[in-house]
């Protein structure tokens, strides 16, 4: 089972939001090869970012809730997500009012046009 291992320091978070990068209404995600190895080889390098301005605590969690259980039902399907690269998600606003299945085909074409 691959695990979700957080960035811990303000340069990893710096070097991966000079690299590439995907924007849409509900989300955006930054990515850049792993310049950092992560714990051990299944896991994957991803950190779920979300402004302040977005509104209170419970608001920020059910949105950084709602991308992860996407990310983690990508990672089940074979190829959607790159382990080579390090990742950062930003959450948006419009996430909080969507449904997960329509969040699911936006984020799973976002990671594949990365890998390009």
């Amino acid at each position: 089972m691959v695990k979700l291992e957080s960035l811990k320091q303000s340069f990893q978070f710096r070097k991966v939001l000079k690299e590439k990068k995907i924007h849409t209404d509900y989300f955006s995600i930054f990515a850049a090869k792993n310049f950092i190895k992560p714990k051990t080889n299944t896991n994957l390098l991803i950190s779920f970012v979300m402004k302040k301005k977005i509104g209170n605590a419970v608001k920020r969690n059910k949105i950084r809730r709602k991308l992860k259980a996407n990310v983690q039902k990508l990672l089940k399907k074979k190829g959607a997500i790159s382990k080579d690269y390090t990742y950062i998600v930003f959450g948006k606003s419009n996430a909080y009012a969507q449904k997960q299945n329509v969040l699911l085909p936006l984020m799973e074409k976002s990671f594949s046009q990365l890998k390009r």
